[in-house]
Order: structure tokens, then C-alpha cells, then sequence
């Protein structure tokens, strides 16, 4: 089997989108300082990208956590790999997703960090698809509404491939003849 990809969001969309969303997060915290959570590894191109053109004080911190392994479908069982390295009490949050699917794992984490007394807790997600949703989740911050396929790109990955793209693209599995 091959693997073959169809490009969806070009290099220069989602550096536009990434900039708008930034100017809606400045406007949105202007006065407050945020800290952003970044869910390794897939958020940390957009939310290095995104930190760079917020014009509030920003400061970040990783957490890793899965419901995916090597699989192109969630597992449904949320598991944190990586802890924050710094507390988050009384801080504002915004937890940075490359994608938001079924919704589980920001549902979780989101519940997680409220547990450690976060001030206030918000979603950004580059990616959001709203049709694979099982729980009741809204990202507060989205790039992009995207179908129910299997995306890589700008840090998205299948099986740790493709991370490095600069684009967002469709992965499709072609029967080898």
C-alpha cells in the first residue's frame, strides 16, 4: 500500500489564519497575560507560530497526551504522557490542539488543568472537525473546519511522518497494483 497526499491548506493560508487568530487572542486578552499549554507533539509548529505574533505577554509550557498511538483513529482512552513543567494556578490558559476531533482529549485535559486552579481555560485549535465530535466541546479559538479525513502536515503526523510539511494535506492509502 501507498500513501499519497492531497494538499488542503497551503503554506500561505495558514499563516494568514495563524495571524488572525492571533489578533483575535490579543484583542481578547488585552491587559492579562496568558499562559498557552501546547499538546506535544502535534500543536507545537502552530503554537510556536502563534506565540510569535501575539502582542500580549505570553508564556508557554507542553503537556503530552494521547487517545491515538500509531493508529489513524482515536482510541477513546485519553492518557497523559507529559505533565506541565510549571503551575498554572490563577493563570489564564489557552490549551493549543493541532487538531480537535472527537473532542475527549481537550475535554479532559480541560477538565485537568481547571483540577490545578487555572483562572480561566480556553480552547485554540488550528483544525477543527466537527463531524467525528462525541463530546460537548467548542473551541474557542479555530483555524479551520475540516472533513472527516486523516490530515498530516505542519506538524500533524501519521506514525511520526509528515510532521515537517509546511502544508496541511489529505492522507490517502492507495492500493499498490
Amino acid at each position: 500500500m501507498s500513501e499519497r497526499i492531497e494538499k488542503m491548506f497551503t503554506q500561505e493560508e495558514i499563516e494568514k489564519r495563524v495571524d488572525e487568530l492571533a489578533q483575535q487572542i490579543s484583542r481578547d486578552y488585552a491587559g492579562k497575560e496568558i499562559r498557552m499549554v501546547g499538546i506535544l507533539k502535534g500543536a507545537v509548529f502552530f503554537m510556536c507560530d502563534l506565540a510569535k505574533r501575539i502582542t500580549v505577554p505570553v508564556s508557554i509550557d507542553f503537556m503530552q497526551a494521547s487517545s491515538y498511538g500509531s493508529a489513524t483513529e482515536s482510541t477513546g482512552t485519553v492518557r497523559i504522557r507529559k505533565d506541565l513543567d510549571h503551575s498554572i494556578e490563577n493563570r489564564d490558559v489557552i490549551i493549543v490542539e493541532d487538531i480537535v476531533d472527537s473532542g475527549r482529549t481537550l475535554a479532559f485535559l480541560g477538565e485537568f488543568l481547571k483540577s490545578k486552579g487555572a483562572h480561566s481555560i480556553r480552547y485554540c485549535t488550528l483544525l477543527d472537525k466537527p463531524d467525528r465530535r462525541v463530546v460537548d466541546l467548542k473551541a474557542d479559538y479555530a483555524g479551520f473546519e475540516v472533513p472527516d479525513e486523516f490530515v498530516v502536515g505542519y506538524g500533524m503526523d501519521y506514525d511520526e511522518k509528515y510532521r515537517n510539511l509546511p502544508y496541511i494535506g489529505i492522507l490517502h492509502f492507495d492500493e499498490d497494483k
